[in-house]
């Protein structure tokens, strides 16, 4: 999760990451759906039934040219939201947060049909569903999400998965 300005340096490496890995990424991106399935199979979760979450995720995928180009003509979007419960595997996230999450709740939006998602309260667990959702072709011309994914990917154990 990118929570530093972008400097010219790291810009540079990240493009140095991406001259690396990109030829040898294939593309490897999961659906919503199997984003959702996901969090529901790792952790304790709680989906919530609020519109308004809801839709302030659909509008935040709307808003990101990048994501918001994802929806397939003629689909509508759609969210789930999960709170993630502080006991079994949700604690190891309570208690790795970062300052600026404290006393936050961990908090997930997927939009089920690009696969966008929105963590808050926990920049691990949006680092683990980062790598698990992988990269299309399209996400493999950026090379910024290759950089964040090879990151990501390789904290977790899934940059194998994705190598040609």
């Amino acid at each position: 999760m990118l929570t530093e300005e972008a400097t010219p340096a790291r810009i540079r490496q990240w493009k140095t990451v991406y001259a690396e890995y990109a030829p040898r990424l294939k593309p490897n991106r999961k659906t919503g759906g199997e984003m959702a399935a996901y969090l529901r199979k790792r952790y304790p979760v709680t989906e919530l039934a609020d519109e308004r979450l809801r839709q302030i995720v659909i509008q935040n995928m709307l808003d990101n040219e990048h994501s918001a180009r994802k929806l397939p003509a003629g689909r509508q979007p759609a969210a789930v939201v999960f709170s993630v419960a502080d006991e079994g595997a949700g604690r190891r996230l309570y208690a790795r947060r970062e300052a600026p999450f404290a006393g936050v709740p961990v908090v997930v939006g997927i939009e089920l049909e690009t696969g966008f998602f929105h963590a808050e309260g926990s920049a691990a667990l949006w680092d683990e569903l980062f790598a698990f959702r992988g990269l299309d072709a399209e996400d493999l011309q950026n090379f910024y999400l290759v950089a964040e994914y090879v990151a990501c990917a390789g904290q977790y154990g899934l940059l194998g998965d994705a190598l040609r």
